[in-house]
């Protein structure tokens, strides 16, 4: 083995060879030690061959055992590794495995998120110069105190909204079609939180003090609070479904925030705004709460959907008298915050119109939902409402960018 120290060797250079002997004999000593290294060195290199074909041969024994086991499962592997059946999925209180995607037992769902992400925009898409110069220069202070209170109000509930489906709803489900649809749901409902935070900051307004609305102004602040008080018992992670109470617990709040929150408040919510827009005033605006329409409506028809599906799976038995509560309460903080916003009439809508507004969505979503209609004989006060969510436009291409929707169609809500 070749010494790195002393790569020459340790040859004693001092003693001199002065006979043919005497070079003869160092001639045999180094020759013999090379010899003897040499032997050394060929039979290290046989024994180490013999303990890596010994390693090798117990390493292949060792795997064929494993392969061997692998093609013989126990009885136990068998059924950990058994296909998903689309029948032991369930909405809540599911038996398939919650990571495997197919097969669907709700190819709606699945549906449902590939139209959502046919529905990509920005609130950067849209051209928000002449709203700039709408609120400066034409809009009335009524007017102002309009379009200021509904972003308030937008602002926080789609905070809440993205809370509720992230960690009150979307865990609870246990079918993966489903949840990945919600995913998409908690990524717009952050979008349109931007979308209104993009209109506040273009505007101009004091950030600060449009966000704090709802915790002062009463009218805003008693329909979050009856928000959080239907939605927060259900945000906990440790909530058991498979108890009954809990379970219709848990079927009232989704009822209440597909059906009343995000399809009544929100549908309902935008129409101030819209009815600026019908006279040729903030029509930026307008146009970011179209996408943000669409997308709403959507949420509320998969949740309806999704209620439905949990009352059949699980012969739930809702109390009618604690839906008439529910609708109720809804009903009384909405009136009191129409005649806070539309404090004066705006051209063509009044407090009046938007409580009878929400009255009739509220028969629309409850019809939906096969329940009875709470408000029996409601008016349709806004016609033109529905054409907000089927949004299809054609835009001049030197204005502004191109950014409609694929799907525009009404949306089949059963």
């Amino acid at each position: 083995m070749l010494n790195w120290d002393n790569p020459l060797g340790k040859r004693d250079k001092t003693k001199k060879i002065n006979t043919l002997f005497d070079a003869y004999t160092q001639s045999d000593a180094l020759n013999n030690t090379t010899t003897s290294r040499q032997e050394s060195n060929i039979q290290a290199s046989i024994n180490a061959k013999k303990t890596a074909e010994q390693q090798a041969n117990s390493n292949r024994i060792n795997l064929d055992t494993i392969t061997a086991k692998a093609a013989t499962p126990t009885a136990a592997t068998q059924n950990s590794v058994a296909p998903v059946k689309a029948s032991d999925k369930r909405v809540v209180n599911g038996l398939a495995d919650v990571n495997q995607l197919a097969p669907f037992k709700y190819p709606w769902a699945w549906e449902y998120f590939l139209n959502a992400n046919k529905n990509h925009w920005t609130p950067l898409d849209i051209a928000m110069a002449q709203d700039v110069h709408d609120y400066q220069h034409t809009l009335s202070a009524n007017e102002k105190h309009v379009y200021e209170n509904v972003l308030a109000y937008l602002t926080t509930s789609d905070i809440l909204a993205m809370r509720n489906i992230g960690l009150a709803v979307m865990e609870k489900m246990t079918a993966p079609e489903l949840q990945i649809y919600q995913a998409r749901q908690v990524y717009e409902e952050a979008l349109h939180t931007w979308t209104y935070q993009h209109c506040i900051e273009t505007i101009g307004l004091d950030q600060s003090e449009i966000y704090n609305r709802y915790r002062v102004v009463p009218a805003i602040n008693a329909k979050i609070q009856l928000a959080n008080k239907r939605l927060n018992s259900v945000m906990r992670h440790d909530i058991d479904l498979t108890k009954d109470d809990e379970l219709n617990n848990f079927v009232m709040a989704y009822t209440f925030f597909a059906g009343i929150f995000e399809g009544c408040w929100f549908y309902n919510g935008f129409t101030p705004i819209f009815s600026l827009q019908r006279r040729g005033l903030m029509k930026g605006t307008s146009e970011q709460l179209q996408y943000i329409m669409r997308d709403e409506v959507m949420h509320a028809s998969f949740g309806i959907r999704v209620v439905k599906q949990i009352i059949k799976e699980n012969n739930v038995k809702l109390d009618p008298q604690a839906l008439r509560d529910m609708w109720d309460e809804s009903e009384a903080v909405e009136r009191d915050y129409a005649h806070y916003i539309l404090q004066e009439p705006l051209l063509g809508y009044s407090a009046d119109d938007h409580i009878e507004q929400f009255r009739f969505i509220a028969n629309r979503r409850a019809n939906q939902l096969g329940f009875d209609e709470p408000f029996a004989g409601a008016k349709n006060r806004t016609p033109w409402l529905d054409e907000q969510a089927n949004l299809r436009k054609e835009k001049n291409f030197f204005e502004t960018t191109v950014t409609e929707y694929q799907t525009g169609g009404v949306l089949n809500w059963d």
